[in-house]
């Protein structure tokens, strides 16, 4: 089949499509519905005996901010991922607001060393710390990567990420209101962590997950053209 008759039959079959939203627009939705969910996941759990504490100490209002600011950034990085002649940096996005997290998670250690010394360091087996966060960024996940499938898998692999990246920032955020570690490391390891691991392995699965929509030119073939 030449091109010329491709594209006559594509022309005679297509269906209108109507154009998505801005993706920015996208991402705002989706952000206002998971943070909703988060903040009834909070409501559900009650917050952390030392909520009133904590929440006057300026390293942890960063630590806070910069976990959701991840996750708008990171939503919006993998909605312009599928939009084809955005610019690249776009989706770097999330990542100077990573480093911010990464940064006061790594104050918050320093300063518990100079404090208690090495004892303050020691790393606890807390695999419950990392099946609570794939459970409650189920939900948030599913709807975002149910949305990014509307657009172009462009980037599979990337988008995949940044879109688990974005549900397991938001949930960690929460997971700081409701969820009492006993150190900076702890929180480093196993929520900071568990964010990295988890996008890092969906990312692994982005072709699978995204991938690109094949015509089916058996049924252009059976379709009767009408002549003039």
């Amino acid at each position: 089949m030449n091109s010329e008759e491709l594209i006559r039959r594509l022309a005679a079959s297509a269906k209108p499509v109507r154009r998505l939203p801005h993706p920015m627009w996208r991402a705002m939705m989706w952000f206002v519905l998971s943070l909703t969910y988060a903040a009834v996941l909070v409501f559900v759990l009650g917050l952390r005996a030392d909520f009133s504490v904590r929440i006057a100490e300026p390293r942890f209002l960063i630590e806070l901010s910069a976990a959701i600011l991840t996750s708008m950034m990171a939503a919006a990085a993998a909605f312009c991922s599928t939009c084809p002649g955005r610019p690249l940096w776009e989706r770097l996005a999330p990542f100077p607001f990573l480093l911010v997290w990464l940064a006061s998670l790594g104050e918050g250690c320093w300063r518990d060393w100079t404090l208690h010394g090495v004892q303050s360091l020691a790393i606890q087996l807390e695999f419950s710390c990392f099946w609570k966060i794939v459970a409650t960024s189920a939900a948030p996940l599913i709807l975002i990567l149910l949305m990014v499938r509307r657009g172009a898998p462009i980037a599979p692999y990337l988008t995949t990420g940044l879109a688990t990246l974005a549900a397991a920032a938001l949930v960690a955020a929460g997971m700081l209101l409701f969820h009492q570690q006993e150190s900076s490391v702890m929180v480093l390891v196993w929520q900071f962590g568990s964010v990295l691991v988890l996008s890092g392995f969906a990312a692994l699965f982005g072709r699978h997950v995204l991938y690109w929509r094949t015509v089916d030119m058996r049924s252009l073939d059976n379709q009767t053209t009408p002549h003039c």
